[in-house]
């Protein structure tokens, strides 16, 4: 008897299924199965409309000297007790409520120590979930787990993982929930560029996520510049088209003065790029050995022997799909070379202290993948080059710590380009909706998130791997 088949392996082999979930028919099928139009997300430089409310355990400043360096005005939360809760026409207990809809609530639990203490994120959270806007945010700012000597605050800690997670879940409307573990002396200045991306529409498709912000010496003008890469040369590979081109864009958005780099078949795509921004563009394949030495000689030819690069995006993949029982060598190879061995061969010449090379201070970035973090049939080359990228940060960030230098990556989900347009309709509704948010991600979504991750004022972030996939059922 033969085995049963993966309904979408059926959806995405067979033509005959293709042609029917692309047709008006199956999109009209989609629509009565409850197919609703996923929300409007808030993107881009843009705080939340409504007020931020800040909420504190117990002695906890943290949050509230952070959010008034960054100069946002917050108000103060409406707690859910038994004292506070009315009686309704049907004889239950009301539980209190905001007067109109809020922007966000930023709850401040470092003083976390006893299992009772959770009540108060309980308190605190019921009101404002119900009464979060539309993109709205729940920022959680806790001490990481390991920070703590004692049991029980450590065990809490990690608890606030799972609480951070489902709610993400159970909010609507486009709105997020993130957690931001933080170490007892890590100070506003070194928070605050986590707490503004976290608050602003930049972190509209990186929900249910949790990372670690160190103590990091920052200063005040640092931690709140608007355009953070001024006077700063960033390399960002695989730049012509896609995430790449809208991370380049981002980048010079903010200050960066971006040199793009693509192989030479896509020299046309990526002049209309760096033109754009005012870059400058670099035809090289990242496979070849030297790559990183003429990465660095491009920077020293172009701007001078003075000249270093601020930070390296290692933006450029491939994908070559297969089951692994018809995977070949070939196949294998090349995956890993373009998306593993390339960046690990740049990284050693560019560190090199050479003219054109990364900055003491600097910053690198990587892009993983949710695949690489779960695993996905049929893309065992690419998920174990996407899995390498996470062994990677965690094993360059502290021997470049001494340096300054931060190591991070980002791990998209399904993110809407030119490519995941050509999957059949029913199909990519399926990837679409299978996160909290119910959509796919846009390219601006990963180059936002990687902006953030090498921000200087970002220098206590490092050895973090940031899921930019809306929650994705994907290994959650």
């Amino acid at each position: 008897m033969p085995a049963k088949r993966d309904p979408l392996e059926v959806i995405a082999t067979s033509p005959l299924a293709r042609a029917v979930v692309s047709s008006p028919l199956g999109r009209s099928v989609a629509a009565k199965l409850g197919v609703s139009p996923a929300p409007e997300l808030r993107r881009g430089r843009t705080l939340p409309a409504g007020p931020v409310v800040l909420a504190a355990l117990h002695d906890g400043t943290l949050a509230a000297r952070t959010l008034a360096l960054l100069g946002i005005d917050t108000v103060a939360p409406v707690v859910d007790t038994p004292d506070a809760r009315t009686v309704g026409e049907s004889g239950r207990p009301v539980p209190p409520a905001y007067e109109g809809r809020i922007g966000a609530l930023v709850l401040d639990l470092t003083a976390l120590r006893v299992v009772e203490d959770l009540e108060y994120a309980r308190g605190v959270l019921r009101p404002a979930v119900r009464a979060l806007e539309r993109s709205g945010r729940v920022v959680v700012v806790a001490r990481a787990p390991e920070s703590y000597d004692e049991l029980e605050p450590r065990v809490l800690a990690q608890g606030l993982d799972g609480l951070n997670r489902t709610v993400a879940k159970e909010l609507r409307g486009g709105a997020t929930s993130n957690l931001v573990w933080v170490d007892p002396d890590t100070t506003p200045q070194a928070l605050a560029s986590t707490v503004r991306f976290l608050l602003e529409g930049r972190s509209a498709y990186v929900d249910g996520q949790s990372w670690r912000v160190a103590a990091a010496a920052v200063d005040d003008d640092v931690a709140t510049a608007v355009r953070p890469y001024e006077g700063r040369i960033v390399a960002v590979t695989g730049a012509a088209r896609g995430i790449g081109a809208a991370i380049a864009r981002t980048l010079a958005r903010d200050g960066a003065t971006v040199v793009g780099i693509d192989v030479p078949a896509s020299g046309e795509a990526l002049a209309t790029v760096v033109n754009e921004i005012h870059g400058t563009a670099l035809q090289l394949d990242i496979t070849l050995p030297d790559a990183g030495e003429r990465i660095a000689a491009h920077v020293a030819e172009r701007y001078g022997q003075e000249a270093r690069l601020y930070a390296v995006v290692h933006n450029a993949g491939i994908t070559r799909d297969r089951m692994l029982a018809n995977l070949e060598e070939k196949g294998w190879a090349a995956v890993l070379q373009v998306n593993l061995a390339a960046q690990l061969r740049m990284n050693e010449a560019l560190l090199d202290g050479r003219v054109g090379g990364l900055v003491d201070g600097g910053s690198i970035v990587g892009i993983s993948s949710t695949s690489g973090i779960a695993g996905n049939k049929g893309q065992a080359n690419y998920a174990t080059s996407k899995a390498a990228i996470v062994g990677l940060v965690r094993a360059m960030a502290p021997r470049l710590a001494s340096r300054g230098i931060t190591v991070n990556a980002v791990g998209p989900g399904f993110i809407e380009t030119e490519m995941t347009a050509a999957i059949p309709y029913l199909q990519r509704t399926i990837f679409q909706r299978s996160n909290s948010l119910s959509q796919g991600g846009k390219p601006v979504d990963v180059a936002e998130t990687i902006a953030y991750l090498a921000d200087p004022a970002s220098a206590g972030v490092t050895g973090q791997v940031v899921r930019v996939c809306g929650q994705s059922l994907v290994g959650q």
